[in-house]
């Protein structure tokens, strides 16, 4: 599994709901890198995109203790264990890759399953925040293996960092 995120120098992820900001160029990346494989995310990562709809071109999967939750275009799991049996049959040849997009309770719950992250990093603190994830930075098992140059978006500045979860000896 591979985490993509957006997330601010102190690992914030979110606010009431929303991310910390919309990134033009960020939401264009994720289009690029996401579709035709699978997004992973919770229900109120879901309630979240515009019109609470599944992305298109795309597997949506929605992790929700909800065992009522039902969405058009969403496929819903209610377990880690009833998540890897799903992905067993809709990616059982291992062709699609598997994207964990969040919310921050998704994160914890699955990423020790992940080998990648692919992190936004916003070069700022937002001090108004709710949702954070766990630091890759501070953790001995990630390290960076590629990061892009800073952009600017009138006056955030952010950068692409690529991480890898460091082999077992």
């Amino acid at each position: 599994m591979i985490l993509m995120l957006t997330a601010d120098k102190n690992w914030n992820i979110g606010l009431k709901g929303k991310m910390l900001v919309d990134l033009e160029e960020d939401l264009k990346r994720f289009k690029e890198k996401t579709t035709g494989n699978i997004i992973i995310m919770g229900r109120k990562t879901l309630m979240a995109i515009p019109g609470e709809k599944a992305l298109p071109n795309r597997v949506n999967i929605v992790m929700t203790r909800d065992k009522e939750f039902k969405k058009d275009g969403i496929v819903t799991v209610n377990s880690v264990d009833h998540l890897f049996k799903t992905l067993d049959k809709i990616n059982s040849d291992g062709t699609k890759k598997v994207f964990v997009t969040g919310g921050a309770s998704i994160v914890r719950e699955l990423l020790k399953y992940c080998d990648k992250a692919y992190i936004t990093k916003i070069l700022k603190e937002f001090p108004q925040h709710d949702t954070s994830i766990p630091n890759l930075d501070e953790s001995s098992d990630w390290e960076i293996v590629k990061e892009g140059n800073i952009i600017h978006q009138e006056d955030i500045k952010y950068k692409y960092i690529d991480y890898k979860r460091k082999a077992s000896i």
